[in-house]
């Protein structure tokens, strides 16, 4: 990816996220010697709606701590105007990955009580899956805000009108417009989208209209032999018919 775009913000944001989400994964289930479950949540809770906090709550704290340390150290030993703003920016991506993390933890509980009644529950905190996470950073890149190229370690926004807005610790930054992924690029390493099969009937990203750029796709027609219907016969070996199918496959122009 081209350095600054929106696509490299992306990147940092779910690089650091799945740095915390493994790290505390694997502390949780006792994988890592330096930490286990969090321990500040081992008591209290809420005896008058009848649940208190126990078995073992993600120490999401421990695998932020460790994912900036890891990933954040190499951008701020940089110097100079240009990077202490490029890192600046690497630095606020890298924390808003983690802050997606931090933003979609969640409560779980189990009931105690006779006859599986909810007489007392046991809750305890756990993060969201990936997937969830992903999704949510993937909502971010959708609306991700461009910042002045003039980059000092306070960011801006890239429109002037616009720069009275706060920007959020969970919004995703970029200093470049992405380049045209579309058409072939060697120096960028883009390959394009000519030649990549695509689903006509898809209105998503792998659909032709979108996957294509607007340029239309090609159809053909591709056989399929295969064996189907087997039997086992006594004996010893199986019996099995040739099957032949016949799919359209779209490929973009």
């Amino acid at each position: 990816c081209r350095a600054g775009t929106k696509e490299t913000a992306f990147v940092s944001a779910v690089l650091a996220a799945g740095l915390v989400h493994s790290v505390t994964r694997s502390c949780s289930a006792g994988n890592v010697t330096e930490c286990s479950c969090d321990v500040t949540l081992r008591h209290g809770g809420s005896a008058s709606e009848g649940w208190h906090w126990g078995g073992c709550s993600d120490d999401i704290h421990y695998g932020m701590a460790f994912s900036r340390k890891f990933l954040d150290v190499p951008f701020k030993n940089v110097t100079g105007k240009s990077g202490s703003g490029l890192a600046a920016m690497n630095l606020h991506n890298n924390e808003a990955g983690r802050q997606a993390v931090a933003k979609l933890m969640s409560v779980d509980c189990r009931c105690h009580g006779v006859s599986g009644s909810c007489a007392v529950k046991t809750c305890w905190k756990t993060m969201s899956s990936f997937e969830k996470i992903g999704r949510f950073l993937k909502d971010k890149y959708e609306n991700s805000i461009q910042i002045s190229d003039r980059l000092r370690k306070k960011l801006r926004r890239k429109e002037k009108s616009q720069r009275k807005i706060p920007i959020g610790k969970e919004d995703l930054l970029y200093v470049n417009k992405s380049p045209n992924y579309c058409v072939e690029d060697q120096k960028l390493g883009i390959p394009g989208t000519q030649g990549r099969e695509c689903n006509r009937t898809s209105q998503g990203p792998e659909g032709c209209n979108l996957l294509c750029c607007g340029r239309g796709y090609n159809t053909h027609v591709v056989r399929h032999v295969e064996r189907c219907e087997c039997k086992f016969v006594w004996c010893c070996y199986v019996r099995c018919r040739r099957c032949e199918t016949m799919t359209d496959v779209h490929t973009c122009k």
